[in-house]
């Protein structure tokens, strides 16, 4: 029985408690989630661009 109690306070919070964002909400926060991706990234692969001089540079000193 309480794993049936459950599932109805969850069903009953999920449908009449949560306020859930409206479509223009949902596509602005997909906007700022693509754009931040994108940032991240770029971010990363600067750094891994980086990296790969650094370890070539020390690589060409030793051979």
């Amino acid at each position: 029985m309480k794993i049936v109690n459950y599932v109805k306070e969850s069903y009953n919070e999920l449908v009449y408690k949560v306020t859930w964002p409206n479509w223009k909400d949902l596509q602005n926060s997909a906007v700022v989630v693509m754009i931040a991706s994108i940032i991240i990234a770029l971010v990363i692969f600067v750094m891994d661009l980086m990296f790969e001089n650094l370890m070539d540079f020390i690589y060409s000193l030793f051979y």
